[in-house]
């Protein structure tokens, strides 16, 4: 192999290995335990992941006692997840995208940082209730 050929190999393995690294596999968040200090309501519970979703720029739209559906715009990216709920745990699972390169499997790696800010700002406001 040429020096020219083992260049234009390196560097199209780094364009594909760039590339790749843009997308990771959804991120749900499944049976997260909901740790408070004191008993709290499944109400206590919907304001709070509602409050936690607000103040990151989500926007919270509870569909019945037990269930958010939270969107996010950021640029001209949409994210949609389903957030299930008790007294217990919560859920919060991939709905719907636009502009994040979802291939029913794989989505844009800002995507899961959404979910994984979104999950910690549950956990905490949680512990302080």
């Amino acid at each position: 192999m040429s020096v020219k050929n083992l260049i234009l190999f390196v560097l199209v393995a780094l364009a594909v290995i760039t590339t790749g690294c843009r997308s990771n596999p959804v991120r749900d968040v499944i049976d997260a335990p909901v740790s408070t200090s004191q008993k709290a309501t499944l109400a206590d519970v919907g304001k709070t992941i509602k409050q936690a979703g607000q103040g990151l720029g989500w926007g919270m739209r509870e569909i019945k006692p037990g269930h958010i559906v939270a969107t996010i715009y950021l640029r001209k990216h949409m994210a949609k997840v389903d957030i299930k709920y008790t007294t217990k745990n919560y859920s919060i699972t991939y709905k719907d995208s636009a502009e994040l390169a979802y291939d029913g499997t794989n989505i844009h790696k800002n995507y899961n940082s959404w979910v994984s800010n979104l999950d910690t700002r549950i956990q905490s406001m949680m512990a302080g209730m």
